[in-house]
């Protein structure tokens, strides 16, 4: 119980400064590696009117039926009586903005990239909150085969980058929806004697959304799952030329899978070429990335008919899986320069020199809460600090500082000015 009575509320975290360097380790590196393949990032709002969800996602899916937080407005706006809706996910307010702002329009072929937190009210567990984080990915304009192999091989390189290795990708094609429509018989078929085994949620799938059946995680409905005809027997030649396309990019650019029959996505508007990257340090929750292709998705929401691919990632899964397999990661930042005085009347010495240090760019700090000359020591090794510059009655008469190099053990007195521009000290320009 914290010192107030009050508590972060049920499947949200506060991310505390010993876990930032982390988070910006993730986040930093994703937009290193998707600057190389050329996305651009967008930013959307944080919520959006309820049927842009009900639209994209369908409303016979678990994220629509019992996971969003939806909200009906009370105000005296003149579309006052409009649901919104935290966003749940990123796809489709992505696409909406595409379409909005005539991105089409500029350039039809656009790559984008999101970083950003997402609501879902599911039951909290590790790695899944109720405000996670996800960091995606949505090329639009393309029906090409390679467009979905570049998008996995990103995916994948980010992981390599981070450091989490030897991740598992699954990939299935689910065709588009003249394949579904053969499939969808083909599945209610073959899963009718074992309708009675099935969950209380499969069972109501079963009319209303089979394909989710395939997804199910209860025993007895992957049992029932494993039985059925895969779906890529029954694609149509165009979906599977697609498919087979998207298999040989893998294998050209050695990217291993494996193709998963029982692989579906929680969405209605995925189409063709759907994948999911897992690794075993999560345990039985291993899934770190999903995605897929969504080809009707624009013209769903009003545009022309549009090729488009994507993913998204939990940023709170991988970061469990970097403490897992205990990766390295940069530091919090440290400053290159902590101040210590030796009486209250060189305080203010002090710190016009921390900010002509700032100034040129050097990381600095030094004491605010008055403390002994003992305890700023105390304080700038706990710090990190690579210099200590120490300014007592003799330094400020002569105005110089005591500079010592923690890492070489290493002093000397120095002038102010020249302390400023000595070569060790501007070296610390830049770092972090």
């Amino acid at each position: 119980m914290s010192n107030s009575g009050y508590q972060a509320p049920l499947g949200t975290e506060d991310i505390l400064p010993d876990k930032i360097g982390l988070w910006r380790f993730v986040e930093d590196t994703a937009r290193t590696i998707l600057g190389r393949y050329g996305y651009s990032e967008i930013r959307t709002p944080i919520f959006e009117y309820t049927s842009l969800f009900n639209r994209s996602i369908g409303e016979v899916t678990d994220i629509v039926e019992k996971e969003m937080y939806t909200f009906q407005r009370n105000s005296d706006d003149k579309d006052d009586k409009d649901s919104i809706t935290l966003r749940p996910e990123l796809t489709a307010p992505v696409v909406r903005a595409y379409l909005e702002h005539n991105l089409d329009k500029i350039k039809r072929f656009q790559k984008l990239y999101y970083i950003g937190p997402l609501f879902r009210h599911e039951r909290p567990q590790k790695g899944r909150k109720r405000q996670f984080h996800q960091m995606g990915v949505e090329a639009l304009g393309s029906t090409d085969y390679l467009l979905d192999v570049e998008v996995i091989d990103l995916a994948m390189s980010y992981f390599e980058a981070l450091g989490i290795k030897d991740c598992q990708l699954k990939i299935n094609s689910i065709g588009c929806p003249a394949c579904r429509d053969v499939y969808r018989e083909v599945l209610k078929k073959s899963l009718d004697k074992h309708k009675p085994s099935l969950c209380a949620s499969c069972q109501e799938r079963y009319q209303r959304n089979i394909f989710r059946i395939l997804d199910c995680k209860k025993p007895d409905c992957r049992k029932a799952a494993g039985t059925v005809e895969t779906f890529e027997k029954y694609l149509c030649p165009d979906c599977r030329q697609h498919f087979d396309g998207v298999k040989a990019g893998l294998d050209a650019v050695g990217v291993k899978y494996q193709v998963s029959a029982q692989l579906v996505r929680g969405f209605d508007y995925y189409t063709r070429t759907i994948f999911e990257i897992t690794h075993g340090s999560l345990g039985a929750q291993d899934a770190l990335c999903g995605g897929g292709r969504y080809d009707n998705l624009v013209q769903e929401l009003g545009g022309e008919p549009t090729g488009a691919v994507g993913f998204a990632l939990g940023l709170e899964r991988t970061i469990l899986a970097l403490e897992a397999l205990q990766v390295s990661v940069p530091a919090n930042p440290t400053p290159g320069v902590y101040i210590i005085t030796t009486g209250q009347a060189h305080r203010a010495v002090a710190f016009k020199l921390l900010k002509e240090l700032r100034k040129r760019g050097v990381s600095a700090d030094m004491d605010f809460e008055i403390k002994s000359v003992k305890a700023q020591f105390r304080s700038a090794d706990k710090s990190g600090a690579r210099f200590v510059a120490t300014i007592g009655d003799d330094e400020a008469r002569n105005n110089t500082v005591k500079l010592k190099d923690m890492a070489r053990s290493e002093e000397k007195e120095i002038n102010i000015q020249e302390f400023l521009t000595d070569k060790s000290i501007n070296d610390l320009i830049g770092q972090k």
